[in-house]
């Protein structure tokens, strides 16, 4: 298939456009690097050992999405374009769900105007809100979240299905994932943050690499092994295959729209993710614990059971694995990607 990556450019959209490649796809990526490097798109030529159509402009730009699959001959699509930074859409909701909402209806539009039919979503686990029981099963269907940036998602999935309700031609797959970790084995992608990092892994990572002082861990105080909070914790590299399962499974679905969680099943510890990437460093690395973060949970994982029995896909790669894939690529862009 010739498959529209929106967000390509990206830390999960650009690991993806390589596990397409490998599958044999043909990969054409839209992004308006907002939040990317332009010196991804080298990298993903490098290592794909092709070069990618990349087209750089901003989705919320109607005629210019219609004009991209006017010209390009597009099966499938993707989607990973979005604002994401939780604390962000807090602080500034409108500009959160202008774009997210309108960089997808304007894809949807052009897609259903061209008769492209088959759809991959990057949706998350904030689906889920604060009251669903752990692990999550995508039954659960009293879907919110607690964040601007979370109910976008869940916009965005009643957007889709409400689209492929009427049209039988369409197939939608809603992959709500968890806490993305690691890079490529090469070292040459990973996560690159702007700013400072809002999630763990990069955090930490730029602690090793002596771009922060220490890492602060919020809660000691929790009902669980150790007292710090669980999460569950997936491979880069395992959730582009999972994005590549969800694409492949698309014209055998029976139902136009179907969820699917992407997740380890397990829950990790900050102690003990900590404690793995000391590991992979090769010495201990500073923290102090903190007072809580409102909103947090002390427990979250998933259950992917679903995405094994349909999908024929589970996760593979250990909390060991997802710390030296970061370390590598840490330590080899200890100021990761080149500035344009």
């Amino acid at each position: 298939m010739r498959v529209l990556v929106t967000g390509g450019a990206g830390y999960i959209g650009s690991h993806t456009v390589l596990a397409l490649v490998a599958a044999g796809h043909d990969v054409v990526v839209v992004d308006d690097f907002s939040n990317a490097k332009k010196a991804v798109v080298s990298r993903l030529e490098e290592l794909a050992g092709r070069q990618i159509p990349v087209h750089a402009f901003d989705l919320t730009d109607a005629a210019r999405t219609d004009e991209l699959f006017a010209t390009e001959q597009i099966d499938a699509v993707i989607h990973f374009a979005a604002f994401k930074a939780v604390g962000e859409s807090v602080q500034k909701p409108a500009m959160y769900y202008r774009n997210n909402l309108d960089t997808t209806l304007s894809l949807v539009e052009a897609m259903q105007r061209h008769g492209v039919t088959r759809f991959v979503f990057s949706s998350s686990a904030t689906v889920y809100g604060e009251h669903a029981p752990v692990p999550y099963q995508e039954d659960w269907d009293r879907l919110d979240s607690s964040n601007p940036y979370g109910q976008t998602k869940v916009m965005i999935e009643r957007i889709l299905t409400d689209v492929a309700a009427v049209d039988e031609a369409w197939r939608v797959a809603l992959l709500r994932y968890f806490n993305p970790v690691g890079a490529h084995p090469s070292g040459r992608i990973g996560e690159d943050p702007t700013g400072t990092p809002n999630n763990l892994m990069p955090y930490l990572s730029q602690v090793a690499v002596g771009r922060r002082e220490k890492l602060t861990i919020f809660g000691g105080d929790y009902p669980t092994a150790d007292g710090t909070g669980e999460r569950d914790y997936i491979h880069v590299e395992d959730l582009a295959t999972g994005h590549v399962a969800a694409l492949e499974h698309l014209d055998t679905m029976v139902t136009r729209t179907r969820a699917f969680n992407l997740g380890t099943g397990t829950g990790t510890s900050v102690l003990s993710l900590l404690r793995a990437f000391e590991r992979a460093v090769g010495r201990e690395l500073p923290y102090e614990i903190g007072p809580r973060r409102p909103g947090d949970l002390a427990v979250t994982y998933a259950d992917p059971a679903r995405a094994h029995a349909e999908l024929g896909w589970r996760a593979t790669r250990t909390i060991d694995d997802m710390c030296a894939d970061t370390w590598r690529w840490q330590s080899q862009n200890p100021q990761g990607y080149p500035e344009d």
